[in-house]
């Protein structure tokens, strides 16, 4: 999540699934969360602080969801008196902190370390779900766990003294913890009895974040001057871009577009199916942040790549494998 690219839980397949649809779908949305990480750092090298980025994506998005809502089901807008404090931590904790962590990280590290670190996150659920919620987990998630420390050993380029910024890697990690609170919680919600579907989820966890950042940074003194001017992303090019349309492309072609596309792909793919798919964006990200930011990775850090989503769909699979046996 840096930018939500994990499958979204509790949609169902349709009648006719067709999985090379849904495999395109994802692969697109996949593509597209990846083409992000560098608008977001573009934007975050104008001088914009990464609170106020998170605050603006977070409200934007929660505007067109509301829309999207209200017009297609508005009855999905009714908020039970119950589920108010799980919809509070789930957006505060789940939606806030990993957006505005994975910005600070992205001050500090390449897009394609910062994504790596934090998608961890599903080894930190299947964890969570073996300790904490007593649910028996298959051994592989101690392999995926094993790789995964490997892994970022060697992005970390240890051996070197420890390569990267403390900085960074902390935001990344917090961002991995506030990720693997936003596929629990999300999960429990989806998986209830009088759950929520997912696209309302969404809607009020954004929600929820829109109102922790208003509160926390009235909208009066945001920055807006700071959106006025133009950035070059591509350097010496010379393609001078106005901040204000990167800002609506990080919202639109970012985050609520994207998002609609994995909604769609899970009706014609499992969750493990998508998940797999997933795994892409970390690979997309540090291609295209290559190509425009010239942030490039040694061989030995892209092996640590390799090795840590290797670890990753490893405990996604065991994850999956037990949800189903054991329901939430």
């Amino acid at each position: 999540m840096s930018d939500l690219a994990e499958p979204v839980p509790g949609v169902r397949l349709a009648k006719n699934p067709h999985p090379l649809t849904g495999y395109f779908l994802y692969l697109i949305a996949s593509l597209l969360f990846a083409l992000n990480g560098t608008v977001s750092k573009s934007i975050l090298l104008t001088g914009i602080d990464p609170e106020r980025l998170s605050q603006l994506r977070v409200t934007a998005a929660f505007l067109i969801l509301l829309i999207f809502v209200a017009i297609t089901r508005p009855s999905r807008l009714k908020l039970r008196k119950k589920e108010i404090p799980i919809l509070l931590a789930y957006g505060i904790l789940g939606v806030a902190m990993t957006q505005y962590l994975y910005f600070v990280s992205l001050v500090y590290l390449p897009v394609g370390v910062a994504l790596l670190i934090e998608f961890t996150a599903p080894i930190l659920v299947a964890l969570w779900m073996q300790f904490a919620w007593k649910v028996p987990t298959r051994k592989t998630v101690w392999l995926a766990l094993g790789m995964a420390l490997a892994g970022l050993a060697l992005v970390a380029q240890v051996w070197m003294g420890f390569a990267l910024n403390a900085t960074g890697v902390i935001a990344a990690a917090g961002a991995a913890v506030s990720l693997a609170i936003f596929y629990l919680l999300g999960d429990k919600q989806v998986r209830s009895s009088d759950a929520r579907d997912p696209v309302s989820l969404t809607m009020w966890g954004f929600g929820a974040a829109t109102l922790f950042w208003a509160i926390v940074q009235p909208w009066w003194s945001f920055p807006w001057e700071r959106l006025t001017g133009v950035t070059d992303p591509l350097g010496s090019l010379g393609w001078e871009i106005p901040i204000w349309i990167m800002a609506t492309s990080m919202v639109v072609l970012g985050t609520v577009f994207p998002f609609w596309l994995v909604v769609e792909s899970l009706r014609h793919l499992r969750a493990s199916q998508a998940s797999t798919v997933g795994l892409t964006e970390p690979l997309f990200a540090t291609i295209i942040a290559w190509i425009v930011l010239s942030e490039s990775l040694t061989w030995i850090q892209m092996g640590g790549g390799a090795l840590i989503l290797l670890g990753v769909f490893l405990a996604e699979k065991s994850r999956a494998n037990t949800v189903a046996a054991n329901p939430l």
